[in-house]
């Protein structure tokens, strides 16, 4: 199932004066739909914010977006749509690891099309450094290692993760109790089936453990199940997770057991009072009014919008290649939501920085700003 669900701008390729035309897949069906939705909302907002205020130079937008259902074959010919009939100079903002390292050898190395802010990632995408990709978020690894330095700070001795059974996440749950026991901490794990949703044997092993702090390793609904398991056994033990975790879904499921519930986040929570954030909201309540806030639309915005800052900086004909010129020498992008964004021709990943979140009455608080996991 694949549809143009949003164009921003009018019609041919950037070829013409008036046009820079790019791609992007989400799940907008199926059970990753959850996040790929928003995502898509929150990256079509910011084109269609810089088409209002005059685009590029002059230069339109075209965003096209398209469900791949989170399945890598979809994906694939999807990637062959956008760069052969639509003639996409880049993929931006766009969702999911295995669906988009699908599409590698054709987009990135048959068609040289740089691929820019995909929400997930591996460190093998990075290193080394793989000709024409860009990442904008902090690997699952370093979220974890972030989430351990403030369990630790926070007094933890005895840090249990609980993670879903899938390899990515046994491997984010390795480098997790890895670096814990390098602070001089004990660290162990417990594995649940993925898609879960009776917590109540998970929580049982979690009392027979006896931690002082817990780690989520899971996706909202089941880090929400959690939760409310742990206050129906009455089981008192300080719970942080990674940015997949921290959204506003989990609190919707969790309700008042999801108070003090820590997790580091890609972006600043959506009811920050900060300009930069303030901005979003305003450009969500003009062209998505019907679009809940939250941090999946939040850090696909904040990777639009590093996208168009940086070919702000493009002199001349922007064209896949001078796009991917661009991003190799752009330092200190800054959206105002997100930490500011780095790339080197040694370096694709634009940061490993975080922001400690707290859910207090209800709403995530930032607490303090954007930091990276300690070495």
């Amino acid at each position: 199932m694949a549809a143009l669900t949003a164009a921003c701008g009018g019609g041919g390729s950037s070829d013409a004066d008036d046009q820079i035309t790019l791609g992007a897949w989400y799940p907008l069906s199926g059970p990753q739909a959850a996040s790929g939705t928003p995502q898509e909302v929150g990256a079509t907002v910011y084109f269609k914010q810089l088409n209002a205020t005059g685009g590029i130079d002059g230069q339109k937008v075209k965003f096209i977006t398209k469900d791949n259902a989170f399945d890598p074959q979809q994906t694939l010919q999807i990637a062959r749509d956008l760069v052969a009939r639509d003639k996409v100079d880049a993929i931006v903002a766009t969702n999911g690891t295995a669906t988009t390292e699908a599409t590698f050898p054709f987009v990135l190395d048959q068609s040289k099309v740089p691929i820019f802010g995909t929400y997930g990632g591996s460190a093998s995408w990075y290193d080394p450094p793989r000709d024409g990709l860009y990442g904008t978020q902090a690997l699952y690894e370093d979220q974890a290692e972030s989430a351990v330095d403030w369990a630790v700070e926070a007094g933890v001795k005895d840090l249990l993760v609980v993670r879903d059974d899938p390899d990515a996440f046994a491997n984010v749950s390795t480098v997790a109790m890895e670096h814990g026991k390098k602070l001089g901490i004990d660290a162990s794990e417990v594995v649940v089936k993925i898609g879960t949703t009776d917590y109540a044997p998970i929580v049982n092993q979690v009392k027979s453990k006896s931690p002082d702090g817990v780690l989520l390793i899971l996706p909202p609904q089941e880090a929400a199940a959690y939760l409310n398991e742990v206050a129906l056994q009455g089981v008192d033990v300080p719970a942080y997770g990674y940015s997949p975790a921290a959204t506003e879904s989990t609190i919707e499921l969790a309700g008042k057991n999801a108070e003090g519930f820590r997790a580091v986040a890609l972006t600043l929570p959506v009811n920050s009072d900060d300009p930069a954030v303030q901005e979003y909201r305003d450009a969500m309540k003009k062209y998505a009014p019907d679009s809940a806030l939250d941090f999946y639309s939040l850090s696909a915005y904040a990777s639009a919008k590093a996208f168009g800052e940086i070919l702000k900086t493009i002199d001349g004909d922007i064209t896949k290649e001078s796009i991917t010129a661009a991003i190799a020498k752009a330092t200190d992008i800054e959206t105002g939501v997100a930490p500011p964004f780095a790339f080197s021709a040694d370096d694709h990943l634009g940061t490993d920085a975080v922001v400690r979140v707290e859910v207090k009455d209800g709403k995530y608080v930032a607490e303090g700003g954007f930091q990276s996991p300690q070495q």
